[in-house]
C-alpha cells in the first residue's frame, strides 16, 4: 500500500510547505505539484525532503503519464458525483489530486481522475493544505494497522 498527494496549479509556497510536513506526519510516500504558479523555492525547516520526495509535473498530462503502475488518480473536489469522504474506502494505491483554492481542479484534471471525493463543509471550502490534511488523516484513520 502506498499513496501520494499533490496540488494542481498551487499558487502559494506556504501550502506546499504545510503539505510536505503533514504528508510526512501521515505517512505519504511522496508529494507533487502540477503546473505550480509560485516563484520562490520551498523552505522546509523539518527537512521532510530527506524522507518524502517532491515531484514537479509540467501539466496534468505529465502527471498522468507518470502515475505509478496500477495506481488510481483520486480527485479531491466538491463536485456533483463525488463520493463523500465519510463513507469513502481508500484505495491501496492512490494518488490524490487537489486543485488550487481559487478555481479547484481544472476540467481536464477532473476528467482524468478515476474517482472523486469531497469533504463536506458548512460554508465555502477549505484551504488546500487543510483539505489535504483531512484526506490524509481520513486515510490513516480508516487503514488497518500493520
Amino acid at each position: 500500500m502506498y499513496f501520494g498527494i499533490g496540488i494542481e496549479h498551487g499558487k502559494n509556497i506556504e501550502n506546499i510547505g504545510i503539505l510536505w510536513r503533514t504528508a510526512e506526519n501521515f505517512g505519504a510516500d511522496f508529494i507533487f505539484t502540477v503546473g505550480a504558479r509560485y516563484k520562490k523555492h520551498i523552505t522546509d525547516i523539518y527537512d521532510s525532503f530527506q524522507r518524502v520526495p517532491l515531484y514537479n509535473y509540467r501539466d496534468i498530462d505529465d502527471l498522468y503519464a507518470h502515475l505509478p503502475f496500477g495506481c488510481r488518480l483520486v480527485g479531491v473536489e466538491n463536485s456533483d458525483g463525488a463520493s463523500d469522504i465519510r463513507g469513502y474506502t481508500h484505495l491501496d494505491r492512490a494518488v490524490y489530486l487537489l486543485g488550487a483554492e481559487d478555481h479547484g481542479l481544472t476540467k481536464k484534471a477532473a476528467s482524468l481522475c478515476h474517482e472523486t471525493v469531497l469533504i463536506p463543509c458548512e460554508k465555502g471550502c477549505f484551504n488546500v493544505s487543510v483539505a489535504a490534511s483531512i484526506i490524509m488523516y481520513d486515510r490513516l484513520f480508516k487503514t488497518p494497522a500493520k
